[in-house]
């Protein structure tokens, strides 16, 4: 066995090298010096790989911050306030057509670093470290390495990708690779095509719902580690983004009872919190949060990048106001009334309104939201309105349920809407509503085939467009002969 270093990994071969060479100088990958011989010789060695993948996922280029706030900004609901590149103007005005933007490299080349990681430990866990932890401890090893590197897989597909409805899945996609590489492997590999890749996160998702302990030992834990719920989770996002609503509806009924109040009644007891707010604030671990990356004050996600830095201005958090709410998106909604507790995360300084979700002052180390609860509910009465196109009642009372948590004075009945589209619009609000700041607004725009709207000197993007993908890095073009460009 070659002796190569299992923690200095070039991602996928060498992208991470060079598409990030200016990144990692300031911020190196550490080199630990543990031969893929020794790695996998005991069970805390072996944890700490796991623990790694965390780590490296919730890098600010991922979803420590960046990829949320890309996906944020490609939506109609903020306005760019200092026209940086480097803290995606680009992305805002969807210009980043160059395959060499920073943009455009960095999350590329991250999510190849996850995914790759998880390769490799997937790889050793076959060759050795099954045997020295057991069956069941390796398969939840590999239960969460499986998911996040699903996770990473669904953020390249979000933004590299066209959606699945653009043929059914069959335009091309991202190269799929599912083999480690710790050396200078043949890099070679074509685009696997959209529903190959979907095809790939669902089984890794699905290896994880069965494979993931139902709970983990502790709150934070249950928040910050996958378990059972997570997955299933996930698997409503994800079928959502394919459009396959019935399949929405049976991962959600997995977790979600059939009437109100809704809860998760196996695994991890998850619900809605009284007072959203609160799912914002410390220790985050609520029942609410099924997902977050979080951070502590000797690991921020860096300058530059974090939620708070983004959307907080000086005045508030010590932040540098990069965006502010645009008066004409979902801030102006007057169905948003102002008592609706979730307008208690908007401020307004200097005359600009502000999303104040993610609180806490510079180094802003808020826990940065993957997946809650409030999500799978929405998620679900989205899908049973599509997939019956009537006005379904347990969709209302699921959109209720989000709704009635903040603004108990707004109560939706059947005679509220005149079809079902009338209905699926009132939840795409919703969801506009109580997902702000949390990554969900362009992804949702796309899995709809909606146009990238317009916003104060920016056109709208039609969905046929060449700028309603981003194009292929250029440092995978450059290494992957195989690869094509958007």
């Amino acid at each position: 066995m070659k002796k190569n270093l299992i923690y200095v990994l070039m991602a996928a071969g060498l992208v991470q090298l060079s598409s990030c060479a200016k990144e990692n100088f300031v911020n190196p990958v550490p080199t630990n010096v543990i031969s893929d011989l020794t790695a996998f010789d005991s069970k805390d060695r072996i944890e700490g790989q796991v623990r790694s993948i965390y780590a490296s996922i919730k890098n600010a280029g991922m979803y420590g911050g960046r990829y949320q706030i890309f996906n944020d900004i490609r939506g109609g609901d903020f306005m760019n306030d200092r026209t940086n590149v480097v803290t995606g103007f680009d992305v805002w005005n969807y210009t980043p057509s160059n395959s060499s933007t920073n943009s455009v490299q960095n999350h590329w080349s991250r999510a190849y670093y996850v995914i790759n990681l998880s390769n490799v430990f997937l790889d050793g866990m076959a060759a050795k470290g099954t045997a020295v932890v057991g069956a069941t401890i390796s398969n939840n090893y590999q239960a969460e390495a499986r998911l996040l590197r699903a996770m990473s897989y669904y953020s390249l597909l979000q933004l590299y990708a066209r959606p699945f409805w653009d043929g059914n899945g069959s335009k091309p996609g991202v190269p799929l690779r599912l083999k480690g590489n710790t050396g200078s492997d043949n890099y070679a590999l074509a685009r696997a095509t959209v529903a190959e890749v979907y095809t790939q996160i669902l089984a890794d998702l699905n290896f994880a719902e069965t494979n993931l302990p139902t709970t983990n030992s502790s709150a934070f834990n249950n928040t910050t580690r996958a378990h059972r719920n997570t997955a299933i989770a996930l698997k409503t996002r994800v079928y959502l983004s394919m459009r396959r609503y019935a399949d929405v509806i049976t991962e959600a009924n997995k977790i979600v009872s059939a009437n109100a109040p809704f809860t998760a009644t196996s695994g991890v007891a998850h619900a809605l919190q009284a007072d959203v707010t609160n799912v914002f604030k410390a220790p985050y671990t609520t029942t609410e949060s099924i997902f977050s990356m979080p951070f502590a004050s000797n690991e921020a996600p860096g300058g530059q990048n974090q939620l708070g830095y983004y959307y907080g201005p000086a005045a508030f958090n010590g932040g540098n106001g990069e965006y502010s709410l645009l008066s004409t998106g979902i801030v102006s909604n007057t169905g948003w009334k102002t008592t609706d507790r979730r307008r208690a995360m908007v401020g307004v300084y200097g005359g600009k309104s502000y999303l104040t979700k993610y609180s806490i002052p510079s180094i802003f180390t808020d826990y940065a939201p993957v997946i809650r609860y409030a999500e799978v509910l929405l998620n679900l009465a989205e899908a049973r309105v599509r997939s019956t196109n009537t006005v379904d009642a347990q969709a209302i009372a699921l959109l209720n349920a989000v709704r009635g948590r903040s603004d108990a004075s707004t109560v939706f009945t059947a005679a509220d809407f005149a079809n079902s589209d009338a209905l699926a619009n009132a939840i795409l609000t919703e969801r506009r509503i109580e997902l702000l700041g949390e990554g969900l607004a362009g992804a949702d725009l796309t899995r709809l085939g909606l146009p990238l709207p317009a916003k104060p000197g920016v056109a709208s993007i039609a969905a046929t467009a060449q700028q309603y993908i981003w194009p292929i890095s250029s440092s995978e073009l450059l290494l992957n002969p195989l690869c094509t460009d958007n």
